[in-house]
């Protein structure tokens, strides 16, 4: 494959023709487009097997079916899987040949019908955590044949290389894809419901330490207004205690969101976990620190404080 120097550009794919010859276009990381002669393109996978070393390739779909974001996201899977120790394409013919009411062809059609409910970060960790952690054992088994037992022996996988809070949400993953094969008619009942209580809690062996009176708060908040670091680093500090939002939300927070007025900070669906709009409250503290961070990095910004 020759090598090339950049990735691939969107306008690059779209604008490829056929020629005398089939030809490739390269995107790198093993991901190459095969224009044939006739003007058809496919997306093609080339990688060495797992544990053999010998070259492989796999095909993703045509374009512009399957765009370029999605054909790298499809490669970017497969290198993970690799890592794994996972040959994507033995497993895919796994997959082929358990059918379609297979536990991974089930949960890979789960994900695709549901990933626009999620923010892409959120998309990433669970089909990661799946495709790592459950596909491996459960993937070529019909997916109405599985058990709890079965299950919670592969969550037990999990616990053992102390990943709880992993195999806590792992489980609530597959109670989902359970309920989706039984909404769809190639289930009959989703068996993680009987595991509660069978997982290692996630704090039952060690103590977060957290403050429960006034004074421990006090104590905590002396220390942030006599801060003399970086200004808006100390304006965090004080804003996070203000508004209760996560520490991405508040690293996040653009000005055209704030409304110093009407004392709102309107967070887009887009922004958050749920791809629901959320309105924080700002108290009369927070306002003043907004307005006195605001000459700092307002940089003109329409939402700027009266």
């Amino acid at each position: 494959m020759p090598k090339q120097a950049k990735p691939l550009s969107p306008s690059e794919v779209s604008n490829s023709r056929g020629r005398s010859k089939p030809y490739i276009l390269a995107d790198g990381g093993g991901l190459f487009l095969l224009v044939q002669p006739n003007g058809s393109r496919w997306w093609r996978f080339r990688y060495s097997r797992p544990g053999t070393g010998k070259r492989n390739m796999i095909a993703f779909g045509t374009f512009p079916e399957v765009s370029l974001k999605r054909a790298r996201e499809k490669r970017d899977d497969a290198r993970r899987m690799i890592a794994d120790g996972v040959d994507p394409g033995m497993k895919r013919k796994a997959e082929s040949e358990a059918g379609a009411d297979s536990f991974a062809a089930i949960a890979h059609e789960w994900m695709e019908q549901t990933e626009g409910k999620r923010v892409a970060t959120t998309n990433e960790t669970i089909r990661t955590r799946v495709e790592a952690d459950l596909l491996p054992w459960l993937g070529n088994r019909p997916i109405a044949e599985i058990k709890a037992p079965e299950l919670l022996a592969t969550l037990r996988r999990v616990e053992a290389r102390r990943a709880l809070i992993v195999a806590k949400r792992l489980r609530q993953v597959a109670g989902q894809i359970f309920r989706y094969a039984v909404a769809t008619g190639r289930a009959e009942r989703d068996p993680s419901g009987d595991l509660r209580g069978a997982l290692k809690s996630p704090g039952a062996d060690r103590h977060h330490a957290a403050l429960t009176t006034p004074a421990e708060v006090g104590a905590l908040m002396r220390p942030i207004a006599d801060y003399q670091g970086h200004f808006v680093t100390r304006c965090a500090l004080q804003l996070s205690p203000l508004l209760f939002v996560r520490p991405g939300e508040l690293r996040q927070a653009r000005w055209d969101e704030i409304d110093l007025e009407a004392g709102q900070w309107n967070i887009p669906a887009a922004r958050m976990k749920m791809r629901h709009a959320h309105i924080v409250p700002l108290s009369k503290q927070a306002v003043a620190i907004l307005r006195e961070l605001w000459p700092l990095t307002g940089f003109g910004i329409a939402a700027k404080p009266g």
